[in-house]
């Protein structure tokens, strides 16, 4: 069954990316975002991530993870604590899950956390994104010194496409000339990845990093006014790629490793 799964994940990004990013092994992302809803448990859920998920995580080499939070609430009307967990390969999602379940270390930091019941739960629900990375950008990034600024903000952003054409060319956006408009406006990109599974599919998903709200609001402003953007996003071509965008403005967590 594993087999089947992994090939099936691989067939579809395939599918997505073209065979040569298949080649460079681009990395797969699962955002996991924990919606708290009005009776949720913020503290188990930070204990459970920080005490157990992460250091069992770190045992089977994979990271750096981010966690991250924003304290109003948003479209979904709950707060939430949004997990990105970076995967090199389809096949270690499922490897990961299963040593989790094996690891005990892990089920004894997660115990209290694991014998909630429906009465008390921390959470309302859990709703994850499994993404594979674009061509603009194979690989998570964290930029240097990052962990050393406690003022670092970061901006999830979800783009939504009315149908798979369209998703496909705000795809082709990226790759060919957004992400360099980015960078020279300072919006730094941690990832950048394509959809496989989510809520808002057919989209593409990105988080960037400032290190000051104040300087993710420069940098938005100078990238709106930037001249090759007036460019890029007048090609006809890029009518209409996006239909719907969902942006949450977050702050790590103080054991996010991103």
């Amino acid at each position: 069954m594993k087999n089947v799964i992994s090939f099936l994940l691989l067939s579809i990004a395939m599918q997505l990316t073209g065979p040569s990013v298949i080649a460079e092994s681009p990395q797969y992302y699962e955002i996991r975002s924990y919606l708290l809803g009005k009776r949720g448990d913020a503290d188990a859920i930070h204990e459970y991530l920080r005490d157990a998920l992460l250091p069992a995580m770190h045992r089977q080499d994979a990271g750096p993870i981010g966690v991250f939070q924003n304290a109003d609430e948003d479209e979904s009307g709950s707060p939430r604590i949004v997990v990105v967990i970076p995967h090199e390969t389809a096949d270690s999602i499922l490897i990961c899950k299963k040593k989790l379940t094996e690891d005990a270390e892990y089920q004894k930091a997660a115990k209290s956390y694991l014998a909630r019941g429906p009465k008390n739960s921390p959470y309302e629900r859990i709703e994850s994104e499994l993404l594979v990375a674009m061509d603009c950008m194979p690989l998570l990034e964290v930029p240097k010194n990052q962990l050393n600024n406690p003022n670092r903000v970061f901006e999830l952003r979800v783009y939504e496409s009315a149908n798979e054409r369209l998703g496909e060319l705000k795809v082709d956006m990226f790759n060919n000339g957004e992400v360099p408009i980015f960078l020279d406006c300072g919006i730094q990109p941690i990832f950048i990845g394509q959809a496989i599974i989510g809520p808002f599919t057919p989209n593409l998903s990105y988080l960037t990093t400032y290190p000051s709200e104040k300087a993710r609001i420069e940098a938005w402003t100078a990238f709106r006014s930037h001249p090759d953007w007036q460019v890029l996003k007048k090609l006809s071509k890029y009518a209409g790629t996006v239909s719907t965008i969902h942006k949450y403005v977050m702050a790590p967590t103080d054991y996010s490793q991103i």
